[in-house]
């Protein structure tokens, strides 16, 4: 069994073809799937989603593109929608991206720090984007860990080796995408060759980042088997170790599904 721990079911094409992704995804050993919020108007077909598939579960939170929309959201506001339905079992996905620059600096750091902050207070999971902002992301999350218990997943992880370890001691998941399969990704590949087994998950980030060998066409969560194998051949573990192990860690993080 396999988890999809990000997706984004609300995007096309995938948002058009649900039934099948979805059923795509099963026959192919993907048994559940984590679909990611990240902005507030869309929230309400996630909720739609989550009624419909069983085995679909959801988030709430702002990407940090978009934190020059959602100035007004406080931590109150994230947790009211989280409790909107019992399948939203993390925050996010929140963080800081500084390689676009979608958003002010300052607008994406105060919307982060909300973020945690919901996620402290409700204890479900925080997922973390971070791109060209390892120094902040990791000064954020230290801080704000001090004093509270903070359940961290960095999702779609492609940042350095010493980030990497940093986060762990942290105490934090880090989530393999396609990208890790990418040729031009060798760095990536050694990294997560060295990262714990016990604090790995696996993600598709459909409908993006679609991993070799079909890299550029649209990505969805049936394609995460191409990186669970791609990962299996480079830590050397058997395909079905690399499944069990990401799906106890996801169970580990995320809870008991109902």
């Amino acid at each position: 069994m396999l988890i999809d721990s990000h997706c984004h079911l609300t995007y096309e094409p995938m948002l058009s073809s649900l039934e099948e992704t979805v059923k795509r995804a099963n026959l192919d050993g993907i048994k559940f799937l984590l679909t990611i919020s990240t902005e507030d108007k869309s929230f309400r077909k996630i909720l739609k989603i989550l009624d419909t598939y069983n085995c679909v579960y959801g988030s709430y939170g702002i990407h940090p593109h978009e934190a020059k929309n959602h100035k007004d959201i406080k931590f109150e506001d994230i947790i009211k929608r989280a409790k909107e339905n019992k399948k939203i079992i993390g925050i996010g996905e929140s963080g800081l991206d500084f390689y676009y620059n979608h958003s002010e600096k300052k607008d994406q750091i105060d919307l982060f720090l909300e973020h945690i902050e919901a996620s402290k207070k409700t204890g479900l999971p925080i997922i973390v984007h971070t791109r060209s902002a390892e120094s902040e992301t990791f000064d954020l999350l230290k801080n704000s860990i001090k004093e509270d218990n903070l359940k961290i997943l960095i999702h779609c992880f492609t940042g350095s080796k010493d980030f990497a370890f940093k986060l762990l001691d942290l105490g934090a998941y880090i989530s393999a995408s396609g990208v890790v399969t990418f040729k031009k990704s060798r760095d990536l590949a050694n990294t997560f060759k060295q990262i714990p087994l016990d604090r790995l998950l696996v993600e598709t980030d459909s409908p993006y980042l679609s991993p070799e060998p079909l890299r550029g066409k649209p990505n969805e969560p049936s394609h995460l088997v191409h990186t669970v194998k791609f990962l299996s051949e480079l830590k050397k573990i058997s395909f079905e170790d690399i499944s069990t192990s990401t799906t106890k860690n996801f169970f580990k993080l995320f809870g008991k599904l109902i």
